[in-house]
């Protein structure tokens, strides 16, 4: 039987890659059709993959924000909390954020269900 969290790690991977690389259709098919999704970058949550869509293709037309996962951490059965280092650039380069963020991640059936937006010190990670 394979390993759980190795496959659910294996997937956020494959999921942070695609959104660096702007690939949203290799994203959103990561993702389940009712995916609840953060807008980080307005407030608030959106609901479904065609709402995700929107909201990144807005997100990208206003900053250019790029993620890398530094550390997994398997939670309770079918969530992963992500350790993740953020930089967000406006349109010309400028860093208008360099920090460390959790996401929490919810995974069903092999794909992303939902994924919050947590700050580290909260969760016990972190500096």
């Amino acid at each position: 039987m394979p390993d759980q969290p190795a496959l659910e790690i294996e997937l956020l991977r494959a999921a942070y890659a695609a959104f660096n690389a702007r690939d949203i259709d290799a994203a959103l098919a990561l993702m389940t059709a009712d995916v609840a999704w953060p807008k980080a970058f307005k407030g608030g949550f959106v609901r479904g993959t065609e709402a995700v869509r929107a909201y990144w293709t807005e997100q990208w037309s206003e900053i250019n924000p790029h993620v890398e996962p530094i550390a997994f951490h398997p939670e309770d059965a079918g969530q992963v909390l992500v350790e993740v280092h953020q930089v967000v650039r406006d349109l010309t380069g400028a860093v208008l954020a360099d920090e460390h963020v959790g996401h929490r991640f919810t995974i069903e059936q092999g794909l992303i269900q939902a994924m919050e937006v947590c700050p580290l010190s909260s969760s016990g990670l972190g500096s």
